[in-house]
């Protein structure tokens, strides 16, 4: 290295082996597979502990009989918060196909990356499952999946309305630039509590596909899974879609107040005004 080199970097110039992009692209390329790699390795942890806990209450109840449904309701609200927390800032904190590909095809999330994120959710909940069936006696009377306790059309139609409502509120906490950020996982948990509260009787309150393949894969429990996959798909892109139908303004709530009111602004927007 020459004297003018090292005068160039003394000075806070960049040479030819500073860290900059490259014209073949190269470092943004790294760049970005170390970033999905991050995301992918954060949806494999956050899935897996949510299983994890969640599944694992349902396990414990069912052996040792100490957890009480309302328990489970309450293990499952604080764990999704818990990771939504812990990892939403890295990955989104999806943990759930149905998310993913409803965030996919509502353009708040790139396409290609779709697979990449089902595949580590489903790492997660397999894995998961994987380590509930080692540490506990798992018998065919604590299954941990989920199964119709009616029929397959009651269970589907409980799954796409309690979707409806996940989806719901995590489009308006997380896609809505005027929600408060702070409480998104406070609102995402909170909501599958009372879900589970609601359909944990009648269909195991999945929500999510990972939920019930995960566990499905390992027991080799089938019975009525296409409920929880074609449920909370469908349930999940009616609940994005109508909260971009009622959604007022993508514009945060201070800008519409600096210069006029809020009721103003309204009324100016209104088709009667004017």
């Amino acid at each position: 290295m020459g004297v003018d080199e090292i005068s160039k970097m003394e000075e806070g110039i960049g040479t030819s082996s500073s860290f900059e992009s490259k014209d073949d692209g190269t470092l943004c390329a790294s760049a970005s597979f170390v970033s999905t790699t991050q995301k992918v390795i954060a949806e494999v942890i956050g899935t897996y502990f949510i299983i994890f806990a969640g599944c694992g209450s349902v396990v414990v109840n069912k052996i040792y009989g100490s957890v009480t449904f309302p328990g489970i309701c309450v293990t499952w609200g604080l764990i999704v918060m818990v990771m939504v927390y812990s990892v939403g800032h890295i990955s989104g904190g999806h943990f759930n196909p149905a998310v993913t590909i409803t965030f996919a095809i509502f353009r708040d999330f790139p396409y290609w990356q779709v697979p990449l994120y089902i595949a580590a959710q489903m790492m997660g909940s397999i894995l998961a499952s994987g380590t509930l069936s080692l540490v506990f006696d798992v018998t065919p009377d604590a299954y941990f999946g989920t199964v119709p306790t009616g029929s397959n059309l009651q269970s589907l139609v409980i799954e796409i309305i309690i979707t409806f409502l996940l989806m719901f509120v995590i489009s308006g906490v997380a896609t809505d630039n005027r929600a408060i950020g702070e409480l998104a996982g406070i609102a995402v948990g909170m909501t599958i509590m009372l879900n589970v509260f609601v359909a944990g009787p009648v269909s195991g309150a999945s929500m999510n596909p990972a939920r019930s393949i995960g566990p499905a894969v390992v027991r080799h429990v089938y019975k009525g899974l296409w409920v929880y996959i074609v449920g909370p798909l469908i349930g999940a892109i009616a609940g994005a879609f109508a909260y971009n139908l009622i959604r007022f303004t993508d514009k945060p709530l201070r800008e519409l107040t600096k210069s006029s009111s809020f009721l103003r602004s309204i009324s100016k927007n209104s088709p009667s005004s004017g």
